[in-house]
């Protein structure tokens, strides 16, 4: 009898652990298309975690109201900036695509006018090395990259759905982080209920977890707002067109360590020199080393600290796993995956160690 009680009480287990598998995956899927706005809720609710504290005190009673203003403060910081810059952004594009369209811009000379202007000893030196030949860049400017704007630009025709979308995820995001802010507390130690690991153990992935987002977005994000401000404005001085388009790709090429924005400036200043700006070249690459480098070398550690840091080599390739697999979320996601690995395995050591003595 009391081993039919067992095998019941197994059987009973693994029945509920098959519901409770089946259940939690169902509601993995409902959540799933608004993954980006829960994954932003969490980001900047974590964030602005330590505001709403600072609320909270000066006014104890009114946790609605203390959660109210700091959602108010994310609006004026970060949705209100972020929308406008995006506004700026298309307004330009659009104007680059109409002067291509009209030919004022023409790719395709750009890029002749640059393989005129290679020296012979450097062009001899690319043939050597096999990448001397530009026809093919020719072929992508001319007609290939023309082309895809032209598909790109094609789809303006949705874009109202595409704006729709984007404001409802918007809003689901704006909702969950007022109660993530407001309630967080109390929904960790519900989470941490539910979740079979020691109290230690689950601390320490949460707390390494918080520090990677908070490093994540103050020491990248932040840094790379900076990097392409100070690039655009730069451009912007040098009198080169679309400043704010290269702009954006600067502050987006800072987010990989090591290359970072120097994969921007650099072939920039290269075409200015090519085509004889001497000046414009010298003046990019001396605010490309000294000003917009010495950024991340500077604000970085100022923001982060050095001891919440990932060794590059893992942010970098965390990085580019993240993009490739979860587009721009991709950027938080694979150093927190990194960092959750490096935690889980740590744990690991540590119970083995303790294990063995």
């Amino acid at each position: 009898m009391v081993s039919d009680g067992r095998g019941a009480r197994a059987s009973g287990y693994w029945a509920f652990l098959v519901v409770l598998t089946g259940v939690s995956l169902a509601f993995a899927a409902i959540l799933l298309p608004y993954f980006a706005a829960i994954l932003w809720a969490v980001i900047v609710a974590i964030l602005f975690e330590p505001a709403y504290r600072r609320l909270l005190a000066a006014m104890p009673a009114r946790r609605n109201g203390a959660a109210l203003l700091t959602l108010l403060m994310i609006l004026a910081i970060v949705v209100l900036p972020a929308a406008l810059l995006t506004v700026a952004l298309i307004n330009e594009a659009a104007s680059v695509y109409q002067r291509i369209q009209s030919g004022s811009l023409d790719p395709e000379q750009i890029l002749v006018a640059f393989e005129s202007a290679i020296p012979a000893w450097l062009s001899d030196a690319l043939d050597r090395l096999g990448i001397g030949n530009l026809a093919a860049a020719k072929d992508m400017f001319g007609g290939g990259a023309a082309a895809g704007v032209r598909a790109v630009l094609g789809q303006a025709l949705s874009i109202g759905q595409g704006v729709f979308d984007l404001f409802i995820k918007l809003m689901v995001m704006l909702y969950l982080a007022f109660f993530l802010i407001r309630d967080g507390e109390a929904i960790e130690k519900r989470v941490g209920a539910a979740i079979p690991l020691q109290a230690d153990h689950l601390q320490l992935l949460v707390d390494r977890f918080i520090v990677v987002v908070r490093a994540t977005i103050k020491g990248s994000i932040v840094v790379a707002i900076l990097q392409g401000l100070i690039g655009g404005v730069v451009l912007w001085a040098l009198g080169i067109e679309a400043a704010l388009l290269w702009g954006v790709l600067m502050g987006a090429a800072s987010l990989l360590p090591a290359v970072g924005t120097g994969l921007v400036w650099v072939p920039m200043a290269l075409y200015l020199f090519l085509s004889g700006s001497i000046w414009q070249g010298v003046v990019l690459v001396f605010c490309g080393l000294f000003v917009i480098g010495m950024v991340d070398n500077v604000v970085r550690p100022v923001l982060v600290g050095r001891e919440t840091r990932i060794p590059d080599y893992v942010v970098l390739i965390t990085t580019l796993g993240g993009l490739q697999l979860f587009g721009l979320h991709g950027i938080v996601i694979g150093p927190v995956i990194a960092a959750m690995f490096i935690a889980v395995w740590d744990i690991a050591a540590t119970m083995r160690t303790q294990a063995a003595a």
